[in-house]
């Protein structure tokens, strides 16, 4: 965060503790509290209720009333979220539920180094916990990047926001998007319609996250001229990627051999990022997924970083962190 967003929340917030174990969080700007509240207190509510705590609208202040401890937390939220509606205008749903995660709290935010900031056209993306942070960093350092982790850690839409605002500062010069095309027991040859609409169903969440970051029609003017290229990865065989940021997203489905192939492909002024769950594994055989093996055989070189997500970079609802080490717990 810059020295102004700080000096703006710092100003726009006042906490009054009470004896009866209510906090007053006290608005200097309407906008930034109707922003907070959201419409017909709709945000507030769905705080209150992800924390089971009373949350009360009282002109220009928000009254909590709880513990000491859930006070606490629901002042460090709401800082969370006045700092959002600040950086973007808006506060949407996930931010509310991302508000009350452990590594959200405002001291976290308070002190976020502006570099780990992506800026995107169309929001602020901050990265959630102390691993996504240093994933950030890798993914603007490192030549190649291979992160393993659960879904909802943020390893597809970080390394899509990253490449997006090193395409838009024009450091490089497109973007390449890819994944296995064999998931859920399917073959291509056996579904319907023309390459293009096969091979979009496995493609749409990296569409997905490139329309959450950049206007529609500007990313698909950009996928026309090809800027930006989304394809399986298959099409990645005997290329070679200069100038460009390209994405192997859910490697756990790729082969050794096909991971190999795909790093190597880097070329000149390139970055190489393989992301995947192991966990999700939907080859017929799971013993033969790259993902884990190209981890220990690179991990040792410089230019190569390895970032292991768990179930505590959860950035999705609060249950899906649970549900993640339940599973991780009863595999172990």
């Amino acid at each position: 965060m810059n020295i102004s967003t700080k000096k703006n929340l710092n100003t726009n917030l006042k906490f009054v503790y009470s004896d009866n174990n209510t906090l007053s969080v006290i608005f200097h700007d309407n906008d930034l509290l109707m922003g907070v509240v959201g419409e017909f207190n709709r945000n507030l509510k769905e705080l209150e209720k992800i924390t089971k705590s009373n949350l009360y609208s009282r002109g220009n202040s928000i009254l909590i009333k709880s513990t000491p401890d859930k006070n606490e937390l629901v002042k460090n939220a709401i800082q969370f979220l006045a700092n959002q509606f600040i950086i973007n205008g808006n506060i949407e749903n996930k931010d509310i539920l991302s508000s009350i995660d452990k590594f959200m709290i405002n001291e976290k935010v308070k002190n976020q180094n502006v570099t780990d900031i992506i800026k995107t056209p169309k929001k602020s993306i901050i990265p959630r916990s102390e691993k996504q942070k240093e994933y950030v960093r890798a993914l603007r350092q490192s030549d190649i990047v291979i992160s393993a982790g659960p879904a909802g850690t943020g390893k597809t839409f970080l390394a899509v926001a990253v490449g997006l605002t090193m395409l838009l500062e024009k450091k490089i010069e497109r973007i390449i998007l890819s994944r296995p095309a064999v998931e859920a027991g399917e073959r291509l040859g056996f579904l319907p319609g023309d390459m293009k609409e096969k091979v979009d169903p496995y493609l749409r969440p990296l569409y997905d996250s490139l329309y959450d970051l950049f206007h529609f029609e500007k990313i698909q003017r950009m996928i026309e001229i090809g800027d930006i290229e989304i394809a399986p990865l298959a099409f990645m065989r005997g290329r070679t990627l200069k100038n460009s940021f390209a994405i192997l997203d859910e490697a756990q489905n790729a082969t050794d051999t096909q991971i190999k192939m795909f790093l190597t492909r880097i070329g000149e002024n390139s970055k190489i990022v393989v992301n995947g769950d192991p966990s999700q594994i939907d080859l017929p055989n799971k013993n033969i997924s790259g993902l884990d093996r190209s981890k220990k055989l690179l991990s040792h070189l410089d230019e190569i970083s390895v970032i292991d997500f768990d179930h505590s970079d959860v950035v999705r609802h609060p249950l899906v962190s649970k549900i993640v080490k339940a599973y991780s717990n009863h595999n172990d």
